[in-house]
């Protein structure tokens, strides 16, 4: 680790400069110490439903044994399907001790998008949330599913609550298409099947490939990141030390509206928040705001994460004004940047301050983080947590000054493994002692603080999520009435970036309608064009490349 870190000298008291990224063996051993360490404690909390590290202990416990039961053997892959619920660290934690590699999969994917990330990771199981399973059964042949267990919204409310639930779900929101997969299991026959058999912990080892996070990374192609179980207990120990000065063992409760197939809340809320003893409050929705506003009237809400979109939607609403915010001492926004106006605007509403922070992905995802008690720097992604190199860097890979800006790059114990069987783009992103390519543009500034000016890569941001221009152009070039296609970013206040996309037609009968339907079909909601711009022809290099710079 260099010495040269000027960040160093701005980090609070307490805040160590290294963490040790081998404190556990594997990340099973920080879980199962977590869940017998606050056994009584309150864990997770979804719709009024509490349960606590004890049961989500027993839980996961008879999960694991039902997954191996059902032949599964560790290395195997299983897909995690569902938005903030009971069920998914109990799915989570009973896979891991099972053995299991995790594959997060956005409930939102349209087929097309679930077939891919299946085949490429070649999952052999997979826990999703009914309203999602039509999707499913139109691609399951295509892949080497072979156990298949389906949940619903209430199956973990209790009778009464739950059973009302389902009914309002299934029936007056009309939120679950019919859909007819074979030998599908509930998962409460899973855990009551579970119950039959004990589990045999698996002992993982550090370099073992424990989820495969998929993300476009420097290009349109998804692939899956490998995180290893160093990886993710040394982010998670770096969060934690990074945070804790601030915190209070065991007292916490955090509200967590970021669903956790996302990265930044897989670890942030479901692995560093839990190991201090935190009680999760899950959102099923962050879209329906009122349902954040009733948990903050339901809880005592000690600190929160999201992204920028969701702060600035909360400070806007008249209901999230009028709470009470006295609990309240930290918010953490990432996945995008937070707009100085919006955090201005928080610690105007809520008295307390918005800390941004910056991760990838690739880095399990937190690389740095503006310090949770205000001290840091407003419109910076802060300075690096424990144990972590960030540096600037020329097109030749030639470190530059404090001030010069240049492509971030970053090293550390929670950068990834590689990409999975693409052994190519995982060299054409990290170099051979270790740093890690972002693709973004920064510079540093005096003290260590780091700044985002712009991306290197065409990717957009929309909301947190990224999108990739490669992706949309693949298909809207597959419509029939399409001859060629360009597909960039616009700025947006709301969601950062939305995608516009500029279309050469094939056909002269082509409406944008027509193509924004088509798009629609084949692409998740935050992914489809916004803006359709028709042309005769657009602009190209010499040797025919779209020049999509020039677009923008």
């Amino acid at each position: 680790m260099s010495d040269d870190r000027p960040w160093l000298k701005n980090y609070p008291v307490g805040i160590p400069a290294n963490i040790n990224a081998d404190a556990y063996e594997c990340l099973v051993d920080m879980i199962e110490e977590t869940l017998t360490k606050y056994k009584s404690k309150g864990a997770f909390t979804c719709m009024g439903k509490t349960l606590t590290f004890g049961e989500i202990d027993t839980y996961s416990k008879q999960f694991g044994s039902y997954l191996a039961s059902r032949g599964l053997e560790p290395g195997d892959k299983i897909a995690l399907m569902m938005p903030n619920m009971l069920q998914y660290p109990i799915a989570l934690f009973g896979a891991l001790r099972a053995g299991l590699v995790i594959v997060n999969t956005n409930p939102l994917y349209t087929p097309r998008e679930m077939e891919h990330q299946f085949k490429d990771s070649g999952v052999k199981a997979i826990v999703i949330a009914e309203n999602f399973a039509a999707n499913l059964e139109k691609v399951i042949g295509q892949t080497t599913i072979k156990a298949v267990i389906v949940t619903s919204i209430g199956e973990l409310l209790g009778t009464m609550k739950g059973t009302m639930v389902n009914f309002v779900v299934r029936n007056v929101k009309r939120m679950v298409p019919k859909y007819n997969i074979p030998n599908t299991v509930s998962f409460k026959e899973a855990l009551a099947q579970g119950k039959k058999f004990t589990l045999n912990k698996h002992q993982g080892k550090k370099d073992d490939v424990i989820l495969l996070q998929y993300t476009g990374g420097t290009t349109g192609v998804s692939k899956g990141a490998m995180l290893t179980n160093r990886n993710l207990v040394a982010n998670m120990t770096q969060i934690r030390a990074s945070m804790m000065p601030f915190l209070v063992d065991g007292k916490e409760v955090a509200l967590s509206p970021l669903p956790m197939y996302h990265i930044f809340a897989f670890t942030v809320n479901c692995l560093a928040l839990m190991s201090i003893g935190t009680r999760t409050v899950l959102i099923v929705n962050p879209r329906d705001l009122s349902t954040i506003v009733k948990a903050f009237k339901e809880n005592p809400i000690t600190l929160m994460t999201g992204v920028n979109t969701l702060f600035n939607g909360l400070v806007n609403n008249k209901d999230f004004g009028a709470l009470d915010f006295s609990k309240l001492r930290a918010a953490v926004g990432g996945g995008m940047a937070v707009q100085n106006a919006v955090a201005l605007k928080w610690r105007e509403v809520t008295g307390c301050d918005l800390s941004e922070g910056y991760g990838m992905t690739e880095a399990s995802p937190v690389v740095s983080t503006n310090p949770i008690d205000g001290s840091g720097r407003l419109g910076t992604i802060g300075i690096p947590v424990p144990s972590t190199d960030v540096r600037i860097v020329n097109d030749e890979g030639q470190p530059l000054p404090q001030g010069e800006i240049g492509e971030i790059q970053v090293k550390g114990p929670q950068v990834m493994k590689g990409y999975y069987n693409r052994a190519e783009e995982t060299r054409n992103v990290l170099t051979t002692d270790g740093w890690l390519f972002t693709g973004d543009i920064g510079l540093m500034q005096e003290g260590g603080y780091f700044q985002i000016v712009d991306r290197k890569k065409d990717m957009i941001l929309v909301s947190g999520f990224n999108v990739y221009p490669n992706e949309i152009e693949d298909v809207v070039a597959g419509h029939e009435k399409v001859l060629e296609v360009a597909a960039i970013g616009l700025p947006d206040e709301k969601s950062g970036e939305v995608v516009k996309i500029f279309v050469v037609k094939k056909d002269k009968s082509l409406t944008k309608d027509e193509l924004i339907a088509y798009c629609r079909e084949n692409l998740t909601g935050y992914k489809v064009p916004r803006e359709v711009e028709f042309r005769k022809d657009l602009p190209k290099t010499n040797v025919g490349k779209i020049l999509r710079r020039e677009l923008r």
